[in-house]
């Protein structure tokens, strides 16, 4: 499920290679997945915890301790949303200067903070489901929603909105944002 989730990551980064300023394109994206990436081992950690301890819950025959896990995390995975979140909003005119000191790109990473942080909040909520998802034996439908959100809506939704509606990057990125939409609609059925 997850090796799904980066391979879609290398794929728009490589048609940022296609715009007409491909260094600052990429430079902005690779950036922003970066920080995504980094923020994204925070949740992922909690959907593995949720995963053991749903999983042993189950097979122990506690339904309700199960749920009592997924709550938890649940509940853990909004407060460290939001706080992150907020963090990097707050901080967005700086963010860029972490990874580069051209101005332009710097300025461009934060007009895409917003997204990103939008982002922050769908890959929480969707590494901890995902995680439950395992603890309960759902990989293979985890698998075919990432099959079909990274690769049937997400690469094509954000490949519309980069080069035909040309938002360039941010169309990329709201690509990630529709792909991610998708999945947790798809993870709710």
């Amino acid at each position: 499920m997850v090796c799904l989730k980066w391979w879609s990551f290398e794929v728009l980064t490589l048609l940022s290679e296609l715009l007409p300023d491909p260094k600052l394109e990429t430079s902005v994206l690779s950036i922003c997945l970066t920080i995504s990436s980094l923020h994204f081992v925070i949740p992922f950690g909690l959907g593995v915890g949720a995963s053991t301890r749903v999983s042993n819950e189950l097979g122990s025959g506690n339904p309700q301790k199960a749920l009592v896990a997924v709550r938890v995390a649940m509940f853990l995975a909004v407060v460290e949303t939001v706080l992150v979140s907020t963090v990097t909003f707050l901080c967005r005119g700086v963010l860029g200067k972490a990874y580069s000191n051209d101005e332009q790109v710097v300025d461009y990473v934060a007009a895409i903070a917003p997204f990103l942080c939008l982002s922050f909040i769908t890959d929480s909520l969707q590494a901890v489901i995902s995680g439950i998802a395992r603890g309960s034996g759902w990989q293979i439908i985890g698998a075919y929603v990432n099959l079909g959100a990274f690769y049937l809506v997400g690469i094509p939704v954000a490949s519309l909105l980069c080069f035909v509606v040309n938002l360039k990057a941010k169309g990329l990125w709201i690509g990630l944002l529709a792909i991610k939409a998708k999945k947790r609609i798809s993870e709710r059925r």
